[in-house]
Formats: structure tokens, C-alpha cells, sequence
């Protein structure tokens, strides 16, 4: 059955924050990204495709429609062959959490893209969740979801207000500053908060004020400063060496 003019209207509205947050859903478009969540496990409320994609997961509720009318409720000026809908859920810290495992919290990120690749950084590195400050790029954009790929569906994110859980946590807390002490003094961690601050104005000051040592990769060239995400993967690779 083809697509109404309303169920059109609102697929194309949940590009917008404001629209997922209303409706508790959201979208996320293309045939490598929606099959890495599928093999992921993730659930979607429904798939629709172009003639001649086909997922491979049986139970995925499949809709075939028109090329037209997937060009009307892309999100993208060039549609993909796949667009699939899913129910938005937020996670929330449970009490004494962050004492277990390692945590990697983002303090500002605003990248949807970098957001993304440090989920996936997480998630490579074997840490137990990401903490995502309300400043940062929301969890549920396209853009997001697309960077972060199947990590998206593995790993535990959650948006919370980072001073506050912070200051509860019992374990080290690292902040990540050009002034800090280099970060390849430090001994393997199982259980470690990692915290990433914007690559503007670093970490915030409600924040600062909750680290417990400032760690720093030490630069040997001219750059002013690295990518977040760059910064993030050294920084968890020797952090979970053996």
C-alpha cells in the first residue's frame, strides 16, 4: 500500500530533533549502515526499499515502495535503497555504574560525525557505555547513527548532565588537556571515566572542576591540536593495553 501524504509528512519531519522527540522515533537511511544494525541485533518499527533490496534478517517488517516516493521521504538529496524507522529510547545512569568499566564521556561534542566515530572507538576498545553531555550532537541524527555504524546498536549511550555524575563516581576521572601529564605514564585501567572535551574550548568548566588528573598526548609537531576522535582512540588504546 503506498505511502499517505501524512505518513510521508512525518517521515520527513524526523529529520529534525524537535520531531523525533515529539513522535519518539527516528530514521536512518542506507543499505550498509541499516544491514550492520540489523546483524547488530537493533530493532526497527518498519524498512522500507527500493524494488531490488532485500534485507537479509526475515523478521525485519519489510515495505516495498516506489523510487519516487523514497526520494520524497529521504533525508538525503541522493536517496538510498533502504530507509528504516525506529522507536527512540534514551538510557539513564543506574546508581554506582560508572564504578564498574570503563566509560568514555563526551563533554560538548558537537560533530554529529565525530560523535559517531567515538561511539565506534568506544565500542572498538571494549568500554562499557558513553556518556554524552547535552551540548553534544544528539544521539539519534542520521549523521550520528551513520558514523558510529553497528556500534550504534552495541553500545550503551547515554545523554545525562556529566558534572553531576561525575562528582558521584568513585574511580579515576580523566580529563584530556593540552596541559595535562602524558598519558603514556599511565598504567592500564579496567575501571576509568575518560572524558573528551570539544576541540574549541576543550572541557567545560563544570566539568574541569569534577576531573580527578588531566592526561595529555604530548605533541612533537606544530598542529595546534588534534581531532577529538583521534585524540580519544590513542588515549583508550593504551588505556586498555594489555
Amino acid at each position: 500500500m503506498p505511502l499517505t501524504k501524512a505518513q510521508i509528512t512525518r517521515l520527513r519531519g524526523l529529520r529534525h530533533k524537535r520531531d523525533r522527540e515529539a513522535s519518539l522515533r527516528y530514521v536512518v537511511e542506507g543499505p550498509k549502515v541499516v544491514s550492520e544494525l540489523l546483524a547488530a541485533g537493533h530493532q526497527f518499527e518498519a524498512v522500507y526499499t527500493t524494488p531490488g533490496w532485500t534485507p537479509t534478517e526475515a523478521s525485519v517488517p519489510v515495505e516495498e515502495i516506489s523510487w519516487e516516493t523514497m526520494v520524497r521521504i529521504s533525508h538525503y538529496p541522493t536517496p538510498s535503497a533502504v530507509l528504516a524507522v525506529g522507536r527512540l529510547q534514551r538510557d539513564e545512569i543506574v546508581a554506582g555504574e560508572l564504578d564498574q568499566g570503563r566509560t568514555l564521556a563526551l563533554d560538548g561534542i558537537q560533530d554529529p560525525g565525530n560523535v559517531g566515530t567515538l561511539i565506534r572507538i568506544a565500542d572498538w576498545f571494549g568500554f562499557q557505555r558513553v556518556l554524552l553531555s547535552p551540548e553534544c550532537a544528539d544521539l539519534f541524527s542520521q549523521k550520528v547513527i551513520n558514523a558510529s555504524m553497528g556500534s550504534f546498536a552495541r553500545m550503551r549511550v547515554i545523554t545525562t548532565e556529566l558534572a553531576s555524575v561525575l562528582a558521584s563516581t568513585r574511580i579515576p576521572v580523566l580529563g584530556c588537556d593540552l596541559t595535562g601529564e602524558d598519558v603514556h605514564t599511565l598504567n592500564p585501567r579496567r575501571d576509568t571515566v575518560v572524558v573528551i572535551g570539544s576541540e574549541g574550548r576543550g572541557l567545560s568548566p563544570e566539568v574541569a572542576a569534577v576531573v580527578k588528573r588531566t592526561i595529555t598526548i604530548p605533541r612533537q609537531g606544530h598542529a595546534e591540536s588534534l581531532n577529538a576522535a583521534v585524540a580519544a582512540g590513542i588515549i583508550c588504546a593504551l588505556l586498555s593495553r594489555a
